[in-house]
């Protein structure tokens, strides 16, 4: 998978589209899904043009990856989700319904989302 530049997230980034920013530091962003699937839903990506999971793990700077990391556990813990839990899903490719060519996780939580593997 390419990374298109002119992606939503990209744009996001680009500040040409808003979004309703939660967290922000030199190497990640982090804001409200319009969508939301749980009290808090977020997206959570990384500022560098990265494709996914693999892409990031493999060419991210060891800063990148580090600030991405503990921003995820900071983010968690500002909204009170490390008190009760949370969820972070990253969804990769096609398989995986990735429908953004940009790395995020989504971070939910603020209520008992359910076992995600009852049939």
């Amino acid at each position: 998978m390419a990374y298109d530049s002119d992606n939503i997230f990209a744009k996001i980034l680009r500040s040409e589209i808003p979004a309703g920013t939660v967290f922000e530091n030199d190497h990640v962003l982090a804001f409200r899904d319009i969508a939301p699937k749980a009290p808090v839903h977020l997206l959570i990506i990384p500022k560098g043009a990265y494709t996914d999971f693999a892409d990031f793990s493999a060419r991210a700077s060891d800063a990148e990856i580090v600030a991405f990391n503990r921003a995820v556990g900071e983010i968690a813990t500002r909204h009170k989700l490390d008190e009760t839990g949370y969820r972070l899903i990253a969804n990769i490719r096609e398989d995986g319904c990735q429908e953004v060519p940009h790395y995020h996780v989504h971070l939910l939580g603020g209520e008992n989302l359910g076992s995600p593997f009852k049939n």
